[in-house]
């Protein structure tokens, strides 16, 4: 438990990506890694490849408070998505029509 003003260290998304690959990869137990890396909580290592079991490199990244470019990211996608949906509606019904169109001209002219 942190107390107050205790000052919390934080690690680096590589070093995060170094501890995951040297036990994925190397086979290396959590012990060796935390001597190796300089990390004191052999169970944060333990943390990091749960997460990224789970939800791959993402799961590495420090989400607390979920930070506002994430967020950002989310409301594009889902927009672009929308505007895509909008625009096959929109091309099938117009090639619809116009398939209408020609094919009632081909037959008076016919």
């Amino acid at each position: 438990m942190a107390y107050k003003g205790q000052k919390l260290k934080t690690f680096s998304m590589e070093t995060k990506l170094e501890a995951v690959r040297l036990h994925v990869e190397e086979k290396w137990t959590y012990r060796q890694i935390t001597e190796k890396l300089k990390i004191h909580d052999k169970d944060r290592v333990k943390r990091w490849m749960r997460k990224y079991r789970q939800q791959g490199e993402f799961g590495l990244l420090d989400q607390r408070g979920r930070r506002e470019k994430y967020i950002d990211e989310d409301r594009e996608l889902q927009q672009l998505r929308r505007q895509v949906e909008m625009l096959k509606k929109c091309f099938m019904t117009n090639t619809g029509v116009s398939m209408a169109i020609a094919e009632s001209k081909r037959r008076s002219c016919d």
